[in-house]
Formats: C-alpha cells, structure tokens, sequence
C-alpha cells in the first residue's frame, strides 16, 4: 500500500504538482533515503538550479540575558548567572568595527536573548549606531520572538516596532524562534515568548512592509511527526500569502546544557537527511533550503546539497548560540573552505549577499 502512495508522490515531483499534508507523512514513513534525496535533488534543480550559495557574515549575539528560558535553549541564562554577558554599544561597535575590516564582509547577523531590563531604545541605538559607522554591511536582526518582546516592553504595535527598526538600519530578518509552531510544543517548552500565531504574525508584518525574512524550524525534541508537517504547511501557506521568506533553515536539536538533556537524544543523521528532503519536497513555495554547517556539521551539510539544499549559510566568524548547546563544528569557516567543500558536490559555488543578489560565481 505505501509503495503505491510513494509511486504517486513520485509521480507529483516529477509534474511539479503539489504534496499534501498526507504526502509528507508517507514520505516520513518511507526509509529509502536515497530515493527520497533523489525526489528533493530533483524538486531542488527545477526550482533554484546548480548554484549553492554562501555568503561572508558575523554574527553579533548582544546579551545571553534571557526571560524566556526555554527548556530547549543552552545559550540563555538569568541576570545574575556567572555566565552572563551584556554588550555595549561601545563593544557591539568595536566588534563590528573589526570584522568590516573583512572588505568581503556583506552581512551582520544580530540576534539576543529577551533581556529583561534593556529598552527597546537600546537595540533601536545599536542599529543606528552600527549602521551609521558601517553602511555598507547588511543588517539581518531580531527574529519573530525578539521583535514581540520589543512590542511587548515598548508598547508599540508590532507594525510600529518593525517600522522603527527599518528606519535605524534594519535590512532583513533571520529566521529563529519558529521552532516547532505548535502551541502545545510552546506551552511545554518556551511558554514566556511569542506564540505561533504571533511569530508568523512578525512574519506576515514583516513582508508587508517590504522586509524579507527567514525561516526554520528547530526539530528532534518532544514535537510529533504531524506537527513537523504542520508546522512545514504554516509558512508555506504564510509564503503564498506573502512571497516574503528568503530561505528556509532545519535546525536538528542539540540536547546537550539544555533541560532537556536526560530525556532527549540528537537527532540521527538518517533524520537529519529525511528532513531536509522532505522540507526541500514540501516547501514547493521558497527558492532556498539551508544546511546550516554549524548544526548540522559541515561534512553532513555537504550530504545535504544532494538532499535538497542548496546554501550552506556563511563564514559566521563567532558563532555562539548553538555551541553552548554542544555544537561540534567550528565557530567560524574561511571562503576557501565553503568554496571546497560546494565544488567538491560537482555544484557551482556562489558568494551571495543578505537578499540572495550574486555577487561572484567561483
């Protein structure tokens, strides 16, 4: 009976027709890996070709100070933790500073935990602040969850909010705090942060007003299946709405410094290869799948441009997040070695910028 649901959905791939939500959970129950990275390397040719794409970033964590204290998260602690930390604007400016020293840097990436004491008016000043030093580098900020907050501490709409981070210097959005957009997940996990509804509300904002954004999901934890498939058709539905997700990015859990260390294992490899084929497969709507190297390790995230993706993210330069959660692989890559490692698949290494414009083909 499976092997003539799998023929269908095989035959859909090929005719560029549409999965449904009953598709994806055959395709989940389906273990031959390498004819689904065949389906999603074949829906991945027809909708962004050859290229893989990488760009040259840093990534700025201003404060691990956090109030919401999700269970899943390594990375936030309390005011008064030993491993606390609070950046400055003068120490935001200095790093940034030194990393434009890079001339082939095209792209901050800024993202915090909820700080329970900082301003809104305080990021609002760091982006202008590093915007006017620097304008020449992108500015990728603040995700669904902390743009919330903003609204929340601020009193502003999330319209206004958003609005007031645009006219600082604001360029475009990552796509983290989706994790799994379950209210039942939410409630157990991060029950202090945006809901579902309103992280895809940020979103739905966002795209209105001209900023694109990312998106992700972060999986392996205690969401089903079904909510994996579900939470894929919220920003596909969002995407026709909207047409304003750049990328979309798996993020396979890392239990380790976590509440929920002693009850959950890593994600498999197996797993982490479904899942980027089926997403590659489900999200017939975004142009960009990423294996981000930082979760995935840059030998898997390799495997994974024949399952689908096709960008392997950037340089990073001081990744911070994801490595207090155990993360293996390096806090940051040269050019050289994303170039490698892309042309090693036989595909065509492309430096990009924030918005996915080319700027050289190696």
């Amino acid at each position: 009976m499976l092997d003539n649901v799998l023929k269908a959905i095989e035959a859909k791939v090929f005719a560029g027709e549409r999965l449904s939500k009953e598709d994806a959970m055959a395709l989940y129950k389906c273990d031959n890996l390498a004819w689904l990275g065949m389906l999603a390397d074949e829906r991945r040719k027809k909708i962004s070709g050859d290229y893989v794409y990488y760009n040259v970033n840093r990534h700025l964590n201003l404060t691990n100070v956090c109030l919401s204290r999700c269970k899943f998260c390594a990375f936030g602690c309390d005011l008064d933790s030993k491993q606390a930390y609070e950046m400055t604007k003068e120490k935001a400016l200095e790093l940034a500073k030194n990393a434009a020293k890079d001339p082939d840097l095209k792209e901050f990436h800024i993202v915090s935990g909820l700080h329970p004491k900082w301003p809104f008016e305080f990021y609002v000043d760091i982006i202008k602040s590093i915007k006017e030093q620097l304008p020449q580098v992108h500015l990728k900020a603040f995700t669904g969850v902390e743009i919330t907050h903003f609204a929340n501490i601020s009193g502003k709409s999330i319209e206004e909010v958003l609005q007031e981070l645009i006219a600082a210097g604001v360029q475009s959005m990552p796509g983290g705090g989706a994790e799994i957009l379950s209210d039942r997940v939410r409630d157990e996990l991060c029950p202090n942060k945006a809901s579902a509804n309103e992280w895809l509300e940020v979103a739905r904002t966002a795209h209105k007003l001209g900023l694109k954004t990312n998106a992700s999901m972060l999986y392996g934890h205690i969401e089903t299946i079904e909510e994996r498939v579900e939470h894929l058709l919220s920003l596909r539905q969002l995407q026709d709405e909207t047409g304003g997700f750049q990328t979309f990015i798996c993020f396979p859990f890392h239990p380790i410094n976590t509440e929920l260390e002693q009850k959950v294992e890593r994600t498999t490899v197996w797993d982490d290869l479904k899942t980027m084929a089926i997403s590659r497969l489900m999200l017939d709507n975004f142009k960009n799948i990423k294996a981000y190297w930082v979760m995935l390790t840059l030998p898997i995230a390799q495997i994974a441009l024949g399952f689908g993706a096709n960008d392997i993210d950037g340089t990073i330069k001081e990744e911070k997040i994801m490595h207090a959660a155990g993360a293996k692989s390096s806090t940051s890559l040269s050019q050289d070695c994303l170039i490698d490692v892309i042309k090693q698949t036989g595909r065509i290494a492309v430096e990009r910028d924030s918005n996915y414009n080319i700027v050289k083909i190696l």
